[in-house]
């Protein structure tokens, strides 16, 4: 489900979409409760309220602020994959020029070949797939750099080189389609307690006994608002390849543009 809402829906949408189901709905709710039972609008029970709301609201902070920062480490973590593997790229493509032309056109028609391979791959591995298109180029680079035949100690230096770096373009994508596949956010005992911390952090809202009803709706609507705004940012953080705050791929393009 939150995939789909993630990449089928903008985030200003999908925001706005909790704001006005998490904030609209507390309110009316509040607003029913009142007319249902009048003596929520006295202050007889905000005394015990205002203890129970102050820990609930620290525990609430504390543990969503864990939770995001934990997922945001995550989504750091795969921009720097990203970063590497499109870096890896570049680096072969300039360290090619150093052997014979032939071979020199081959490793570029290959590694070009799977750059963009890699780029079409990545809506497909940000799920945790794999697309065999990609795995077929990867092979076939690295068939191309074995086949080099060095004439020059600097080639062979470089081919050395090339070897090793092809290996870390090789385990960059590992590690990016592991980290796309194992990382698909807070589990779903995890969920069921965000979901509890924040119903508790609305009830109190709703709960508090204040005599105007206006003033009862903007102070729900404010802290549903909240709590909208940070089950947004969970939603949006789950997954590090999914979304307008995941990770992106503009190392390949880059890559793409510089072999081209």
């Amino acid at each position: 489900m939150g995939v789909w809402l993630i990449t089928n829906l903008p985030s200003w949408l999908l925001l706005a979409g909790l704001i006005v189901l998490v904030a609209g709905g507390a309110t009316l709710i509040g607003a029913l409760l009142r007319r249902t039972f009048p003596g929520l609008r006295t202050d007889d029970h905000n005394d015990a309220l205002r203890f129970g709301y102050g820990v609930i609201a620290f525990v609430y902070a504390f543990f969503v602020g864990f939770v995001v920062s934990s997922m945001w480490g995550q989504i750091n973590a795969a921009d720097a994959l990203a970063r590497a593997e499109g870096a890896a790229i570049v680096q072969l493509a300039r360290d090619r020029t150093v052997f014979d032309a032939a071979d020199a056109d081959r490793i570029r028609t290959d590694l070009l070949a799977y750059a963009r391979a890699a780029e079409d791959e990545w809506p497909i591995a940000a799920r945790g797939g794999t697309s065999p298109e990609t795995e077929q180029a990867l092979q076939r680079l690295y068939r191309t750099i074995q086949d080099v035949q060095p004439r020059t100690d600097i080639q062979k230096t470089f081919l050395a080189t090339s070897v090793g770096t092809l290996e870390k373009i090789s385990q960059g994508r590992t590690e990016r389609l592991i980290q796309a596949g194992a990382d698909a956010g807070p589990t779903w005992p995890l969920w069921a307690v965000i979901f509890l911390t924040s119903g508790l952090v609305l009830g109190s809202a709703i709960a508090f006994g204040v005599e105007s009803q206006r003033m009862h709706s903007v102070a729900t609507l404010t802290v549903g608002a909240l709590v909208a705004a940070n089950l947004f940012l969970v939603l949006d953080l789950s997954h590090p390849y999914l979304g307008d705050i995941a990770t992106s791929s503009e190392p390949l393009q880059v890559a793409i543009r510089y072999l081209q």
